[in-house]
């Protein structure tokens, strides 16, 4: 899920402040009893009111509520034994959605959706990885975060700060001018109570060679990365369409994309479904994938021998006007209609189920000595039986986009449960198909680097 969210401004007791955005006076919220107290403050209170807590095993917990003076709005809280807290003011209705990107390790979210957990800084989740059932890790080279002490100096004012009450929040309001000043503010406040992380450990953002200006791109350079027009782009993004990650900066009033988050967005969009089948797709004008062609080819030939052929069937339906060219259009819309009803003829799901448990078995009782595959380099996958293997391979081609999923459910499950490195479970998987699938190398070559996960995960 690409973090879509934009707070509305920071709480008063936050340790790690978004840029640009107010503070907010949160003293109302419960924060210091913890996230059962956060909950009830709104949780089944009265109509459109809502909270949840949740606590993970490092000692951690997050939680979010309603305002009860605004019901409007609502606040969340995620908190880190060691790396304190962060709390932010949202619109009601995206505290619940926040409170699902914080589950796990991200502990703050800056710069569209660029995370943070505690150690590393990594960009936008974007690219799925099936076999782990999480999104791909990828860290920002030569990250440096910017902490509160970096943005306080002589030259910031804390008397010309504000902190805002919450009754009186104006949610269409422009961006706070002058915001280190604001900072101050927040700081010298408190200082005052002795709350929160020393300033130096108050993170406010991050910086990275990415984020220069000759690595930003605008729409028509991350259109061109992804295939398609300036103006599809513009329309799923004015829609919410296809996931567009949030830009990394507005220039000029053009928002700007750092180039690797448009690449990995170009690279999620390619593995998405509609890639995956366009990757193999037979070429013919109804989009059909290749084993379905197959199909469709097959049953044209036998309806043109069936209605042309034969005589006897012939002299009842044909006219004078008929010819055998009319006759093969006829058949070959009797065909598409049987290729296209491919997943009401086959039990797709429990044919791919089935696949799975046998591949799983084959891996199973092939790979009792999987440790010395990974050490010798000449034999360095489990082999599959013939049957199983032009099944997993038929699959594949009648079904691509389920195939994925149950290729990626094969090499989680061979990690978790048969203790295999999916190095071994890939190449296993690889070189089956490429014996056995029925496709071409380059085709073959091109579904593989859509579906399979990093060989190495992070």
């Amino acid at each position: 899920m690409v973090f879509r969210l934009r707070p509305l401004a920071n709480g008063l007791r936050t340790d790690h402040p978004i840029p640009d955005l107010p503070f907010v006076d949160d003293s109302h919220i419960p924060i210091e009893k913890g996230p059962d107290a956060i909950e009830a403050v709104g949780r089944g209170v009265a109509e459109g009111m809502w909270g949840r807590c949740d606590r993970d095993r490092n000692g951690g917990w997050l939680a979010f509520t309603t305002d009860p003076l605004r019901t409007d709005l609502g606040w969340s809280v995620r908190y880190h034994p060691e790396h304190g807290m962060t709390v932010l003011l949202l619109d009601d209705r995206d505290t619940a959605a926040l409170h699902e990107y914080w589950w796990g390790p991200p502990l703050l979210f800056r710069s569209g959706g660029y995370w943070w957990d505690g150690t590393t800084w990594y960009r936008p989740q974007q690219v799925w990885d099936g076999a782990s059932e999480r999104y791909e890790r990828r860290p920002v080279r030569a990250a440096t975060t910017i902490h509160a002490a970096d943005l306080i100096d002589d030259h910031t004012n804390p008397a010309r700060g504000k902190i805002l009450k919450v009754a009186n929040f104006d949610k269409e309001a422009p961006a706070v001018q002058g915001w280190p000043d604001h900072l101050a503010k927040w700081a010298t406040v408190r200082a005052e109570r002795g709350e929160g992380l020393p300033l130096q450990e108050c993170v406010v953002r991050l910086t990275a060679p990415e984020f220069t200006g000759d690595q930003l791109v605008g729409i028509p350079e991350m259109a061109e990365l992804a295939g398609i027009t300036s103006s599809t782009l513009r329309a799923y993004i004015s829609r919410g369409e296809n996931s567009i990650p949030l830009p990394q900066a507005t220039v000029g009033g053009r928002s700007m994309w750092a180039r690797p988050v448009a690449e990995d967005w170009a690279e999620a969009r390619s593995k998405s479904s509609e890639g995956v089948e366009a990757t193999m797709a037979s070429g013919d004008n109804d989009s059909l994938s290749r084993g379905a062609a197959d199909v469709r080819q097959r049953f044209t030939e036998n309806f043109t021998r069936t209605l042309w052929e034969r005589p006897a069937v012939r002299k009842r339906w044909t006219l004078r006007h008929r010819n055998e060219e009319a006759v093969r259009e006829l058949a070959d819309e009797l065909a598409w209609e049987v290729a296209a009803s491919l997943d009401r003829i086959i039990p797709t799901e429990e044919l791919g189920s089935t696949i799975r448990h046998a591949v799983l078995d084959e891996l199973a009782n092939g790979g009792d000595s999987h440790e010395d595959l990974v050490d010798n380099q000449d034999w360095q996958f489990v082999g599959i039986t013939l049957p199983v293997s032009r099944m997993l391979g038929w699959h594949v081609r009648h079904f691509p986009y389920f195939a994925q999923t149950v290729i990626n459910d094969i090499i989680g499950e061979a990690e978790r449960r048969l203790d295999m490195p999916r190095q071994v479970t890939i190449r296993s998987l690889s070189n089956a198909l490429t014996m056995d699938s029925g496709l071409d190398g380059k085709t073959l070559e091109a579904y593989l680097k859509l579906v399979l996960p990093p060989e190495n995960a992070s």
